[in-house]
C-alpha cells in the first residue's frame, strides 16, 4: 500500500491513499520496526513533534493524507519505550463520578494525579481503563469488556469533565464536534497575580503561534513558535472570576486544543498556575495535593443523536474558589 525508506534513525514513507496520519502511522510503523506500536505510543510520537508531513511538523494525530504526501518520523527507542513512572492515585470510578450517561456517551469526573489512557508504561493505570470496569460491573454478563471510546484528553493532572463513547456508532459524530468546536469547553485555572491591572469581570485573549520548545529527549515545553517553524495557531479567551490572597481565579474558554495551551498562554501573560512549575508557576499547595491548579470544569455539547446542546459540568474542586 505505501512504499518506505528508512535508515536507523529516520524512516520516510510515501501514501498511496487518502487517510489519517495516525491510521498510516499504525499500518506502516509495526512494518518498519519489526515490533507492535500500541495506539497511544503513535499519538505520543505525532503531539511530541517526531513526525512530517511533507517536510513540516505535524502534531495532529486526526491530520488527512492526501495521496502523494511524504510522511517522515523520527523514531528514539527512548523516546517511544521509555516513560518515568509518576506517583499515580488509586482510583474505582463508581456512579458518584459519572456526571452523565446513556445508551451512547458517558461523561465522567476525572481526579488529578491520573493518566486518561494508557500509557507505554505496561501495567499503570489510567481513567480508560476504570471506565471500562465501571460499565463491565453495571453488565457482568458481558462475555468481553465493553467499549469506551477516547474522544479526547486532560493531562494527568488536570482534573474535571471527560467524555467517552459507549458504541462505536456515534464515534464520527462526537469526534467531529471536537475537531470543528462546536463542542466548547471551560477551565478553572487558580494563579499568582502578578498583573494586578486586572479586576473581577475583566475579559482578555491570548492568540498566538506555540510549538515544542525543548529538546525531544526531554520533558515536553511548549511556548511561542513561528508557523514557518511548526507552530500551530492557539487562542484562548480568559475571564478574571476573583482575587484574594495572592491567587487570581480565572476562567478559561479555548477556542483551539493545542498541548499545554492554557498553562502556556497564562505564563506568557505572567500569571503563571499555581503548582505549574515547568511553566514558572509557584509550587504546589500543599493542601489540595500540590496539583497544577487546572480544572476542566464544563463540556457544552450537541448531544451525537438528538443534536440538544448538553452541558455537563464537574463540581470545583478544593481551593478553586476563593
Amino acid at each position: 500500500m505505501y512504499s518506505s525508506e528508512k535508515n536507523p534513525k529516520d524512516m520516510l514513507w510515501t501514501a498511496k491513499d487518502k487517510c489519517r496520519l495516525d491510521v498510516f502511522l499504525r499500518e506502516n510503523l509495526p512494518q518498519t520496526l519489526g515490533s507492535q506500536v500500541s495506539n497511544s505510543k503513535i499519538r505520543r510520537l505525532i503531539v511530541a513533534g517526531e513526525v512530517s508531513v511533507n517536510s513540516r511538523v505535524c502534531r495532529i494525530p486526526s491530520y488527512t493524507l492526501l495521496p502523494g504526501a511524504k510522511v517522515s518520523a523520527r523514531v528514539s527507542q527512548e523516546k517511544l519505550f521509555y516513560e518515568r513512572q509518576p506517583d499515580d492515585i488509586s482510583f474505582e470510578l463508581t456512579e458518584k463520578d459519572v456526571l452523565y450517561e446513556d445508551e451512547c456517551i458517558i461523561c465522567v469526573n476525572k481526579p488529578a494525579f491520573l493518566p486518561t489512557e494508557e500509557t507505554i508504561v505496561k501495567g499503570r493505570a489510567s481513567l480508560h481503563e476504570c471506565v471500562v470496569k465501571y460499565l463491565w460491573n453495571k453488565n457482568p454478563s458481558l462475555r468481553n469488556p465493553p467499549y469506551a471510546g477516547i474522544m479526547h484528553r486532560l493531562d494527568r493532572e488536570t482534573s474535571g469533565v471527560i467524555l467517552f463513547t459507549k458504541t462505536r456508532s456515534v464515534n464520527a459524530q462526537v469526534h467531529a464536534m471536537f475537531e470543528q468546536h462546536t463542542a466548547q469547553k471551560t477551565y478553572r485555572a487558580v494563579s499568582s497575580i502578578k498583573n494586578d491591572l486586572l479586576k473581577e469581570g475583566d475579559s482578555f485573549e491570548c492568540k498566538n503561534y506555540i510549538g515544542r520548545i525543548s529538546p525531544k529527549s526531554s520533558a515536553c515545553k511548549i511556548g511561542s513558535l513561528s508557523q514557518e517553524r511548526g507552530g500551530q495557531l492557539a487562542e484562548t479567551l480568559f475571564t478574571v472570576a476573583a482575587k484574594k490572597g495572592g491567587l487570581i481565579y480565572l476562567d478559561a474558554f479555548p477556542k483551539t486544543g493545542r498541548t499545554h495551551q492554557i498553562r502556556v498562554h497564562l505564563s506568557q501573560k505572567g500569571m503563571p498556575i499555581v503548582g505549574d512549575e515547568l511553566y514558572g508557576g509557584m509550587k504546589g499547595i500543599k493542601e489540595v495535593g500540590e496539583r497544577i491548579m487546572l480544572h476542566a470544569s464544563c463540556l457544552e455539547f450537541p448531544h451525537p443523536l438528538s443534536g440538544q446542546i448538553m452541558a455537563v459540568r464537574a463540581e470545583l474542586p478544593l481551593g478553586f474558589e476563593p
